[in-house]
């Protein structure tokens, strides 16, 4: 599976990405050794995800979140509930 996922950064921004490991994804972030623009925004948490069964709709997924303005984005969130894969 890869998924699309939103991280919400200490600041409050959200970030956007995809990967076909969530949970080892989250963890890179919060190392700092994720995406340049989570480096200076620690720490980082999961706020939504979708699970996708190729690479290439998760990233056609990905580019049309990062479109959303803020606001969309927060709507998004609101209707779907979050859980890590097992």
């Amino acid at each position: 599976m890869d998924y699309v996922y939103i991280l919400e950064c200490k600041d409050g921004t959200f970030y956007t990405g995809y990967t076909n490991d969530l949970e080892k994804r989250i963890k890179t972030h919060n190392s700092g050794r994720g995406a340049k623009y989570t480096r200076c925004r620690l720490p980082v948490r999961i706020v939504y995800s979708e699970a996708y069964e190729s690479r290439s709709e998760a990233m056609k997924r990905e580019y049309f979140i990062k479109q959303l303005s803020r606001q969309a984005k927060i709507k998004l969130m609101s209707n779907v509930s979050v859980s890590l894969p097992k």
